[in-house]
């Protein structure tokens, strides 16, 4: 009788966890409806660094407009938005994150567009 009773709630409990709406309990997030994680931290970290000197210096950092004076764009710019979201902030290239959820949601994204290919 307990084994049968025991059976019936794990029946239940199963029928339950498989009509639940996840991304209704917050447990799950639509990343398609939310702004991507910040770029992993080791991206950033090997990402190139150029210094601009010298008659450089009065180039423009092409996220900010501002003249650079001697230091890196990188640190100034680029560096503080990729802490933000994970995409270069000129062409939108995404880059790849620390998260896993957003980095299975992105190889499932490509897979079903491939597959409507």
């Amino acid at each position: 009788h307990q084994e049968t009773r025991t059976n019936m709630m794990l029946e239940l409990l199963r029928s339950l966890f498989n009509r639940m709406d996840f991304e209704d309990l917050g447990l799950v997030v639509d990343w398609d409806h939310h702004l991507p994680p910040p770029a992993a931290k080791i991206v950033v970290e090997n990402l190139p660094k150029t210094v601009i000197r010298g008659s450089q210096a009065e180039l423009k950092c092409p996220l900010c407009l501002l003249e650079s004076e001697e230091e890196t764009a990188i640190e100034i710019c680029i560096l503080p938005w990729l802490s933000k979201t994970n995409s270069c902030p000129l062409c939108r290239h995404e880059l790849p994150t620390d998260d896993y959820t957003y980095e299975e949601h992105t190889r499932d994204k490509a897979a079903k567009q491939q597959q409507q290919n």
